[in-house]
């Protein structure tokens, strides 16, 4: 049976990584000024620069933990991590640069250069590293060998799961439970081998190097029982909570005073995504003020001399952590619509619109004012739309989940919106809709919402 090769040395592997992206950074920026700029010699300040830059890189990268076991962690997890390091570290030059007034010290073109040949080198060698990993595991090195406790329901997901994830290096090698009558049953492609004792007795012949317990979280005390016996080996214990029964929502295995705690649910928007989200948001919407301002003013215009009344709407809305806000739109119906009514819900071809107000909202363009909201910090370009107070109240009771899509900003458009859920629409599936983006969210989730949302706005059936 083939045995891990690189487990002996994991430590110095790990630490060989920590050395191998300042040195490419160097390296890169070497490159760099010999292509761009025709010299081999560097001035004393391009070498301090280039030393300070690989410190930075050696300090900010183990804290988007860039140098913890990335086995059985997606390559697109890893990027994104590598991704939101290199945009810190961008940050941190630019201001450095500024804050020093040094910026005219050093080529432009130079500086660019080195931070995206710098982000290029990095991935290419994780690439390298996960291609060579795979390439050694389907070979039969660096491989896990697990004996699995527990053939239920959860035991035969966690098979299957690695079997179809075999860039893991993880192998269920023997499985146990102690229901006898599954003794000898093929779960998975594996045989029962009958009870776990049987995995402690002979721990010293078993061959493998991890035992996985996956017993329901009402088995207590079986599990109390297993991790006493199993600690008299030199296996790696792990344990699988039974807790995919539960709602998940970005879930996670943290430690608070010393305690473990499995979060359930949490915000995606902590840490370093924070900090992107953030970037994001006031890169983008500058970029995108700068051909709306001309158009906003048009409007404006238009809905003074079209209608009586201020040209700005503003509402009370429901925005991150359940936090309310001001929200403002180009107003699009008469003053004092709702004074009788009430708060009412808009439906297509709303009669209370003016003519002027129905073209806007066809297209969303009474929305372009958000994107101040937004600068203001109490919006995010893309996120679930947010409601008025009344109608959170009702949904909240109604609807199972509905406040979890506060678990990000509210945002001009979103997951939901692009699959023309808006306006008089499913409301039970907009929100599993907004689930799933607080769930998958990523910095490119939200590009690529952004790039569908001129396509789906012009050909919506439900606008408003």
């Amino acid at each position: 049976m083939q045995r891990s090769i690189l487990k002996p040395h994991a430590s110095l592997f790990a630490g060989i990584l920590r050395m191998s992206d300042p040195l490419a950074t160097v390296v890169v920026g070497v490159g760099g000024y010999v292509a761009y700029l025709r010299s081999l010699a560097l001035p004393e300040h391009y070498w301090l620069f280039l030393i300070v830059g690989a410190l930075s890189v050696a300090a900010l990268f183990p804290l988007f933990r860039l140098y913890e076991p990335q086995r059985g962690i997606s390559i697109v997890v890893e990027l994104r991590q590598l991704t939101l390091a290199w945009a810190l570290l961008t940050g941190i030059t630019g201001g450095a640069l500024f804050a020093t007034k040094s910026g005219d010290a050093f080529s432009r073109v130079w500086v660019a250069i080195w931070l995206s040949g710098g982000f290029a080198a990095t991935v290419v060698l994780r690439f390298s590293i996960r291609g060579l990993l795979r390439m050694l595991r389907r070979r039969g090195h660096n491989l896990r060998h697990v004996a699995l406790i527990g053939a239920g329901t959860l035991g035969e997901r966690i098979m299957r799961r690695l079997d179809e994830a075999n860039w893991t290096g993880y192998r269920v090698l023997k499985l146990y439970d102690d229901d006898p009558r599954k003794a000898g049953l093929l779960v998975a492609g594996r045989p029962v081998l009958g009870s776990p004792d049987a995995l402690v007795r002979d721990a010293d012949r078993a061959g493998v190097d991890q035992v996985w317990i996956a017993l329901p979280l009402r088995a207590e005390r079986r599990i109390r029982e297993l991790l006493s016996e199993l600690r008299k080996s030199s296996f790696e214990i792990r344990f699988v909570p039974d807790i995919y029964s539960f709602h998940l929502l970005n879930h996670s295995v943290t430690e608070i005073a010393g305690l473990p705690v499995v979060s359930l649910t949490e915000t995606p928007m902590s840490g370093p995504n924070r900090i992107a989200k953030a970037i994001e948001d006031w890169m983008l919407t500058a970029l995108i003020l700068v051909p709306a301002l001309p158009l906003m003013g048009l409007i404006a215009i238009g809905v003074r001399l079209t209608s009586p009344g201020p040209i700005l709407y503003r509402q009370d809305r429901v925005t991150w952590n359940g936090a309310h806000f001001t929200m403002f739109k180009f107003r699009t119906m008469p003053v004092d619509t709702e004074a009788n009514s009430g708060p009412v819900w808009s439906r297509p071809g709303d009669r209370r619109a003016t003519p002027l107000g129905a073209f806007l909202r066809r297209f969303s363009l009474d929305e372009l004012p958000q994107l101040f909201n937004v600068l203001r910090g109490e919006m995010s370009l893309v996120g679930p739309r947010p409601e008025r107070p009344e109608f959170v109240d009702q949904f909240r009771r109604k609807i199972p989940g509905y406040m979890q899509k506060h678990l990000v900003k509210a945002g001009i458009t979103g997951w939901a919106q692009i699959h023309d859920l808006r306006g008089d629409s499913d409301l039970v599936k907009r929100v599993e809709y907004d689930l799933f983006y607080v769930e998958n969210w990523s910095v490119w989730f939200d590009l690529r919402i952004l790039a569908l949302t001129a396509l789906h706005v012009c050909r919506s059936e439900h606008a408003h």
